[in-house]
Formats: C-alpha cells, sequence, structure tokens
C-alpha cells in the first residue's frame, strides 16, 4: 500500500472511531441493561464493525455494560495510537520529494542528504545593423542549456555539477564539492568561477544585460583550484582566497595546468549595512585581485577582446607570447535601493608580453589593459531591484490579464582600453582597437519568477582597428533573449 493510501486509511478509521466513542460515552448509562435499547444496540454494532476493520473483536458475545464498552474503545483508540505512531516513524524514514516553480525538485532524506534539480536554458536572437564593412551573421542561437545537480551530503559535504549543452560540443561548466567545516571557512574544490569580476559573479540567468560588459574581458571566467570561503560578521562581510591553474583574461582555463605555473586570487566584499532596515541595506562594496606567472603562447595565455556584441576587436600577434607576471586588480560596488539599482566596476589586467620570432624577437614589455562600466536599472513595476535581479513580480503574467508581471528599463555605459605600447609591436594596428566604447539600453520582462523575456540595443565605437589607422565601423547590435530558469 502507497503511503498516501495508508495516511488516507488512518484518517478514516480517525473518523470513524472518534464520533462512535463520543456517542457510546453518552450512551452508556442507558447500557446498564441487559436488553440495550434501539440506539444503543445500533452504536455496538457500529463498534463491531470498526473493531473489525481494525483487527480486534472482542471475544464472545458481544456485551452491553459500561463497563465492556469503555474496554473495548480504549483498546480501538490504543490501535490507533499505535498505527499513528507506526506512520509517523515510517515517515521520518522516508525522502521527502518537492517541486516548486522557484526551487525546481528536490528530494531530502532525514539522514541531511539533499538533491536538488536546477535549470536554466536561453535562446537568443541577435541581429546587426550598419554592419557594411564587415558584416556579421545574424542569426538565433542557444545561448546556454544548463541542468544542475547540486545539493548535501550530510553536515560537511556539498556538491555542484552543471554541464553546457548550447554549442556544437557538450562541456562542464560547473563542478567542484564544498567542504561546509563552518558558514566561516566552506573550502570548495574542483571548477569554480573565478573571484574577481563582479559582473561575472552574477549568475547567467540574472545579469541585467543579454552580454556582460567590459570588465568581465579582463576578469578570469572559470578556473580549476581550490578556495577557502566564507561569511563573518552577521554575513556583512564575504572573502575568498584561493589557488588554481590559472586562466587568461575572459576565458575558461585549459583543462590542466598548460605552464606549471599557478594563479592566486582573493576578493573581499563589505555589505555594512545589510541586516539594517534602512535605505542603506543594498549597498555593498569590495575589491578582488589576482596574481601568477604565465607562459606561452596562443589562447591559453593570451586574450582576444570582445564586444558586448561578442565581435574579437583585440588579439595579440602570433608571434608573442606571455612571459612573467600576471596580475589583475578590481574594486567594485553595487547599491541596491527599493526599485533602483547602480553597479560599477573596474579592472586593470597587466600583463608581460615577449615577441618570439622575427626581426624584434626578445623584446618584452609590460602592458596594462583596463576597463570599468557603470550599470543603471529601475523596475518600472515597482519591485525590488537587486544584484540577483527581479526574484519575483508582485503580479505574474497571466492570459486573462490579470497581471502583467515585472518590468525592468536597464542602461549601461563601459570602456576597454589596450596599453599604447602594444601597438605595432604586440598587435597589429590594423585589425585590433585600441579601445572600444560601449553604451547599451534594454528592457527586461519578467512574466514570473521563471520565464524572462529580454530586449537589448548595444552601440559599440571604436579608437583605431582599421587599415591606415582608421577606426573601425562602429558596431550596432539588437539581441534578444527568451530565458526559462527554475
Amino acid at each position: 500500500m502507497s503511503n498516501h493510501a495508508r495516511r488516507a486509511a488512518t484518517r478514516h478509521r480517525y473518523t470513524a472511531a472518534v464520533p462512535l466513542a463520543i456517542a457510546l460515552s453518552l450512551a452508556l448509562p442507558s447500557a446498564q441493561a441487559h436488553d440495550p435499547d434501539p440506539a444503543t444496540r445500533a452504536l455496538i454494532e457500529r463498534l463491531e464493525a470498526v473493531e473489525r476493520r481494525l483487527g480486534v473483536a472482542a471475544d464472545g458475545e458481544s456485551a452491553a455494560s459500561a463497563a465492556d464498552l469503555d474496554q473495548r474503545l480504549r483498546v480501538i483508540e490504543r490501535k490507533l495510537e499505535l498505527q499513528a505512531e507506526e506512520l509517523a516513524a515510517k515517515a521520518a524514514k522516508d525522502p521527502v520529494i518537492s517541486l516548486t516553480p522557484a526551487k525546481g525538485l528536490s528530494v531530502k532524506s532525514p539522514d541531511g542528504l539533499e538533491l536538488k534539480v536546477r535549470g536554466l536554458v536561453q535562446a537568443d536572437g541577435r541581429f546587426f545593423v550598419g554592419d557594411d564593412a564587415a558584416p556579421q551573421n545574424d542569426t538565433f542561437l542557444f545561448r546556454r542549456i544548463r541542468p544542475t545537480l547540486e545539493g548535501t551530503w550530510g553536515s560537511l559535504v556539498g556538491f555542484r555539477l552543471t554541464p553546457e549543452f548550447a554549442g556544437d560540443s557538450a562541456t562542464i561548466v560547473d563542478a567542484y564539492v564544498d567542504l561546509k567545516f563552518d558558514p566561516r571557512a566552506t573550502v570548495r574544490i574542483g571548477k569554480v568561477k573565478g573571484p574577481v569580476g563582479l559582473e561575472r559573479l552574477q549568475s547567467g540567468g540574472s545579469i541585467a544585460f543579454v552580454e556582460r560588459g567590459f570588465p568581465t574581458e579582463l576578469a578570469p571566467n572559470r578556473d580549476l583550484g581550490v578556495q577557502l570561503q566564507g561569511e563573518l560578521f552577521d554575513t556583512r562581510l564575504s572573502y575568498v582566497v584561493g589557488a588554481y591553474n590559472g586562466a587568461p583574461d575572459g576565458r575558461d582555463a585549459a583543462t590542466t595546468n598548460p605552464d606549471n605555473e599557478f594563479e592566486y586570487a582573493g576578493r573581499v566584499f563589505w555589505e555594512p549595512f545589510k541586516n539594517a532596515a534602512n535605505g542603506w541595506s543594498g549597498l555593498g562594496i569590495g575589491v578582488a585581485a589576482s596574481v601568477g606567472d604565465t607562459f606561452g603562447t596562443g589562447n591559453n595565455f593570451l586574450p582576444r577582446y570582445r564586444t558586448p556584441g561578442q565581435a574579437q576587436f583585440f588579439a595579440y600577434n602570433t608571434n608573442v607570447a606571455a612571459d612573467g607576471l600576471h596580475r589583475r586588480f578590481s574594486p567594485q560596488g553595487y547599491f541596491y535601493r527599493g526599485r533602483y539599482g547602480l553597479l560599477g566596476e573596474y579592472i586593470t589586467s597587466e600583463q608581460e608580453v615577449r615577441v618570439t620570432s622575427g626581426v624584434n624577437a626578445g623584446r618584452r614589455d609590460h602592458l596594462v589593459n583596463e576597463a570599468y562600466q557603470l550599470t543603471g536599472s529601475v523596475v518600472l513595476t515597482g519591485e525590488d531591484a537587486s544584484y540577483r535581479g527581479v526574484a519575483k513580480p508582485n503580479k505574474p503574467f497571466t492570459s486573462d490579464a490579470a497581471g502583467w508581471g515585472a518590468f525592468e528599463l536597464v542602461g549601461r555605459f563601459g570602456e576597454l582600453k589596450v596599453d599604447d605600447e602594444a601597438f605595432p609591436l604586440f598587435a597589429n594596428a590594423a585589425t585590433s582597437a585600441r579601445s572600444a566604447k560601449a553604451w547599451t539600453i534594454g528592457l527586461n520582462w519578467y512574466l514570473n519568477s521563471n520565464l524572462k523575456l529580454v530586449a537589448n540595443y548595444t552601440q559599440t565605437t571604436f579608437e583605431g582597428g582599421a587599415a591606415a589607422g582608421a577606426d573601425r565601423e562602429d558596431e550596432k547590435s539588437f539581441f534578444t533573449r527568451a530565458q526559462l530558469s527554475f
């Protein structure tokens, strides 16, 4: 019999027995006679029927004395108590299965084991306007298809596994284990996001725009390593320090350490009024940095920088190698108050480089590239803005127009500047721009807590990047997104 059936049967027995017990208690005085009246006889027959269902039928002929009826009722009550205790003990051993729109599917056992199934699917449309000099393909594509398994294995161990199915081949995005010694000190081991970029650390489903801004092009993406993280002072201060294989700017690390050098990174973020019920509770400021040595040529060692439209506008020459110190530094912060939000970050990436061949072989330099962005947002429908987006519309969209969801207007300006010393020795000025500036406006429509529609227009201007010292053609892009997350 299923758990549901057992519980239903128990409820039925209680429903039958309790009113019967009350009725019999009222009829007990009249049950003293050897020949009970018809009303008492009917109650006795009902009692016998309940006893037969419970398997506690009395021996011999039914007696109508008050003592006998009272005893038989006590037996029934005790039988029901034992059955309820048995069901409660069994329920305590059974896993609890939950499926909700906000948290997806979860299975939790009484032993402290928990498994959660989450998902993120993003379908994009990309369209470019006025791209006569350097045409780009208008296209539809899947930007992210990411099922996630995460959970806990007792009080000490947590884990997360996220594959990526968008694109031409499947990859692993996140794969790590947490050793949760204390909320103030958790060790995370595996493939994780580097701790440097503020917008980089936002979930791909929570970012304000279709694509991240210029500072993310200088921050590492995901890397393999080990880090210590935690929260202090009633969660107002969070920190991360770790050692990693090392990743080029804006990209994932290789699957193994390609140059036998490690990178060290850390971040401290302070939300001084996080637990205060005042207008400053949404303020957060922090600083992050990374340092290490990098040696090698190719995409695993040197970056290629892209616009918010995902077009490459800078790359080092093929005969250039990373040859020494690689260091990043990033002050960052945000402020959210009610429906309004403001996020800003600045980052520098220093890299020692060397020419490996040709007439300038052996020439070296220490290049410093930098980027910044400022993002503002306002939720037009009045919900609270936050670093994680609009969590839940006050009036989710319905087909009968009872609710329209939440609307958020967003805007961003940013710039990425390449060190002037990169040209012409380490990069080709005819194909790589010295700087790129971009502004973006967008509208986010949160139909409910799971479905989000996005539209962005971005315009990017360049310094250099074309033949004869001319500026590269402006990039004008219109991106859309349909997102399902749970």
